[in-house]
């Protein structure tokens, strides 16, 4: 018995120094990635987009009036853009004064910076560039990687991003300190081990933006233009799969393709079920995070987006791929 418990004991102290070495190896390797530095191109737009001279002299605006009214116009754009297509309350709070991503000690805590321009905001000196950077590409002012899923944005167009800057701006200031993101001991192994990286890893050389958003009509080239939010969990293809950067209990993203494995056979009613009511055709609830985020958005989407959105879906490449409900 003393044999079989001296060995156990040691097979113990292997296993402890084993864990404790490949945490030291996790930690130095979150270190190293979280220092690296990105580079990305110097993109620049008006906030806000201004109206053209004809358009405001067909409406006989004059002198500030002009600008008045595209600040308006924009405010109003984007009011419809933050509550049908792009979620930045999710994170940052329904006031933009800053909110949690993940707060957990074991994942991290991956706090949402304040956009306001109230004490402790993270945006009170942005130019156009900047929001560029960290939005469309991940990278901060100071050239590291941020948390923020920039996968989700990488294709918003520059009129888009004036649009929600503008009514950013037009906020009430909230005071809020939010402090820098930290990783746990999961965290640190999911970013050692690849399993959890920043957007910046592959969109600081993305250079290409649109300046305007398709024309809204029931097309493919505007659904997709709305899909470009689903990438981030669903897979450049949508053919869905684990969602990397994700919380690790999140089930894997469904295939989107018009495949048997994905949505071959599913009606334009169905769709819609699932993303309003987060149900699938045979009844049963979807699960988080499209259950949380998708629906409370596409109940604000207006029906020529979920028909375009429908229509783009309709129309990529089918990809057999098994993903587990």
């Amino acid at each position: 018995m003393k044999v079989v418990l001296k060995i156990v004991g040691m097979l113990v102290a292997v296993l402890l120094v084993a864990a404790g070495a490949f945490y030291a190896w996790a930690s130095m390797t979150t270190s190293r990635l979280t220092a690296r530095t990105f580079e990305t191109h110097a993109a620049d737009f008006p906030i806000p987009f201004p109206l053209d001279d004809v358009e405001a002299a067909s409406l006989g605006l004059t002198g500030d009036a002009p600008q008045a009214a595209a600040r308006s116009r924009a405010i109003e754009r984007a009011d419809h853009l933050l509550a049908a297509r792009y979620p930045c309350r999710a994170c940052h709070g329904q006031n933009f004064g800053g909110g949690v991503m993940v707060d957990d000690p074991m994942l991290g805590h991956l706090l949402a910076p304040n956009l306001t321009l109230g004490k402790g905001s993270r945006t009170t000196s942005f130019t156009a560039r900047d929001w560029d950077r960290i939005v469309r590409h991940g990278v901060k002012g100071d050239g590291h990687g941020a948390v923020m899923p920039s996968d989700d944005f990488r294709n918003m167009s520059d009129q888009e991003l004036s649009d929600i800057v503008t009514f950013i701006r037009a906020q009430p200031a909230v005071d809020n300190a939010v402090p820098a993101p930290t990783f746990g001991p999961v965290g640190k192994m999911l970013v050692a081990t690849g399993k959890l990286r920043y957007a910046a890893e592959t969109l600081a050389g993305n250079t290409v933006h649109p300046a305007r958003p398709p024309a809204e009509n029931a097309s493919v080239e505007f659904g997709k233009h709305l899909a470009n939010v689903c990438m981030g969990c669903h897979g450049p293809d949508l053919s869905g799969g684990p969602i990397v950067g994700g919380d690790p209990s999140w089930p894997p993203a469904r295939n989107l393709t018009p495949d048997a494995t994905g949505l071959q056979g599913w009606t334009y009613d169905q769709f819609l079920s699932a993303i309003v009511e987060a149900k699938r055709p045979d009844g049963s609830g979807l699960r988080a995070p499209m259950s949380a985020v998708v629906p409370p958005m596409a109940k604000n989407m207006r029906d020529v987006e979920k028909q375009a959105l429908w229509a783009y879906l309709q129309s990529v490449p089918a990809v057999s791929k098994q993903i587990d409900k």
